[in-house]
């Protein structure tokens, strides 16, 4: 289930995106207060901008713009939204999205295509181990394509080892959607419960919220740990609910495939300029088939690489790289510029930290400073040590480092009306 698009020639697809691209603002210039007065502001002719490059001559829009200006962007009447999702609010204040009919079924397709992308076909069950309520778009999207693409599911929902594995054992899905950390949940629970995870007919695993991979596509710590004790593919996906659209790994597991059809992506410097080839910068997207609320040039606020190699699938799509880190979490700690996902790979290093926190704030001068709260069933002087001493060889820093309680970690993992776990707190003004 490749759509032609994809397997079609980088020439023809710039094409394709270029005629998509003079739809959308047509219908922007038509229906979107925001762009309408965007357009006005910056004395923008839309229908000047006719190629892919073209696209520099727009403003880019921010989540402050989105967050500020949240019903501007609606382009439909009340009448015609069919859902109301929000996104997770992990930088700011939740954002309000409005879906029509048809951006369902767009959503269908683009979780269908993604999972076919990974291999899942109508054979296949999967088991949903994130939660489809509190207006979160991707269980909903999961469940939406499993549906489209015809295969099983089973929905779960988030947490709960036990319950997840009385799923696995009754009903043999093939394939699971987790967070990767609480993979090692469900294998700890296996261990203490004479569970064999090899024997339990899981193949794969599409994991979301947190990395997989080096830059290199080589397994990160994280995902090294897992396939130690659990012999199954790991496919990383990136997605959001401003995109309504996913980039998932095929089977050579090089990368999330951009779905053309669906999305137009460009990585930005800090100027909003194309940063040169093997070079990570901001993404930002511009959606395409959207109606209740489509996007132009949209900054992401995470900081990738693209990559534009040929891939074995048969794909002709650029590909995502592993998130470098979100660009509002860069650290400037000591003449030295780290972002938490470098920090979250060593400290999967230890198997005896339980959980953990990264706080960053300000001191009394101005600069950054990092605080670890980490929880342990073993605490010591001797564990202690070995953190800091990783810290210094990979990352050439050390931060403060506190032992505390696992459940006064938790909370701060999962505050009120949290939909997914928290590790970085940004205390920064």
């Amino acid at each position: 289930m490749i759509p032609n698009i994809e397997k079609a020639s980088k020439a023809d697809i710039k094409a394709f995106q270029e005629d998509q691209l003079k739809l959308l603002l047509a219908y922007l210039n038509t229906r979107s207060v925001y762009y309408k007065r965007m357009f006005n502001k910056h004395n923008i002719d839309v229908d000047t901008i006719n190629t892919l490059e073209n696209l520099t001559k727009i403003p880019t829009t921010s989540k402050d713009d989105l967050q500020h200006y949240n019903d501007d962007f609606i382009c439909v009447p009340k009448k015609e939204i069919i859902d109301y999702v929000t996104t997770s609010g992990t930088l700011g204040e939740p954002v309000t999205f409005a879906l029509t009919n048809n951006d369902l079924d767009r959503l269908a397709y683009n979780e269908a295509i993604s999972f076919a992308c990974a291999g899942i076909n109508q054979d296949d069950t999967i088991q949903l181990m994130t939660t489809m309520d509190r207006r979160f778009m991707a269980g909903l999207a999961y469940f939406l394509g499993a549906r489209k693409l015809g295969a099983g599911i089973i929905r779960v929902g988030n947490g709960i080892p036990e319950l997840q594995w009385d799923s696995i054992l009754k009903f043999k899905p093939t394939y699971v959607i987790a967070v990767p950390s609480f993979l090692l949940k469900l294998i700890e629970y296996a261990k203490q419960n004479d569970i064999d995870v090899n024997a339990s007919g899981i193949k794969g695993a599409i994991c979301i919220g947190e990395p997989l991979r080096e830059q290199d596509f080589s397994l990160n710590t994280l995902s090294e740990k897992i396939k130690s004790q659990w012999d199954i593919e790991l496919f990383s996906t990136y997605a959001s609910t401003e995109m309504n659209t996913a980039f998932t790994e095929c089977k050579q597991l090089q990368g999330g495939h951009q779905h053309p059809e669906l999305i137009i992506t460009e990585i930005l410097d800090d100027n909003d300029q194309p940063v040169a080839e093997n070079e990570a910068g901001e993404l930002t997207i511009t959606t395409l088939g959207i109606e209740g609320m489509p996007l132009l040039r949209f900054k992401t606020g995470d900081m990738v690489m693209a990559h534009h190699s040929a891939c074995d699938c048969g794909r002709n799509t650029m590909r995502l790289g592993s998130v470098v880190g979100r660009k509002k979490q860069m650290i400037k700690y000591k003449g030295t510029t780290i972002y938490p996902p470098a920090m979250d790979n060593i400290l999967n290093d230890f198997n005896y930290i339980d959980s953990y926190i990264i706080e960053i704030y300000q001191n009394e001068i101005g600069t950054d400073e990092i605080l670890l709260k980490i929880s342990t069933s073993q605490p010591s002087d001797t564990l202690l040590q070995e953190i800091k001493d990783h810290f210094r060889a990979k990352l050439r820093v050390l931060p403060r480092i506190e032992f505390h309680d696992k459940n006064a970690i938790q909370k701060l993992q999962f505050p009120k009306m949290s939909r997914k776990p928290i590790v970085v707190i940004d205390k920064r003004v």
